[in-house]
């Protein structure tokens, strides 16, 4: 992961739980193109601080994000709210990982701009269905 050409965003403070989404990825054939971003803050810095081409990466090459959501500095339900405010942004898939099944947690991610939302830990058949759509 930490590809200098990411095509996937991956915001995930808890080792673990990256090295296994890691593990999904490198199946699907996409771990080489992954960018590994520790919390809520780094990936705000990464898509709404930085200029496009500041640290070679082109944000317009990212097609899809995974988004924790209890990160501590600033938790995926609020990175999703800045993330959707930006015009450059609004449309961009984004998936919530999270390992809370709680209704309201899984109703506000959508309501706020996720495309989806899996409970973690995650069936890996599963994620691997979704990672090759």
């Amino acid at each position: 992961m930490n590809s200098r050409f990411p095509k996937i965003i991956l915001i995930e403070d808890n080792t673990d739980d990256a090295e296994l989404t890691g593990i999904a990825l490198e199946r699907c054939g996409y771990y080489d193109d992954t960018l590994w971003l520790k919390d809520g803050v780094e990936a705000h810095d990464f898509f709404l601080l930085n200029d496009e081409d500041s640290d070679g990466i082109q944000r317009s090459d990212i097609r899809l994000v995974f988004l924790d959501l209890k990160m501590p500095r600033m938790n995926g339900f609020d990175f999703l709210k800045k993330l959707r405010a930006h015009e450059r942004y609004k449309f961009l898939p984004v998936s919530v990982l999270s390992s809370s099944g709680v209704d309201m947690d899984v109703k506000k991610s959508l309501e706020i701009g996720a495309n989806s939302y899996f409970v973690k830990p995650i069936d890996f058949k599963a994620q691997t269905a979704s990672i090759k759509k």
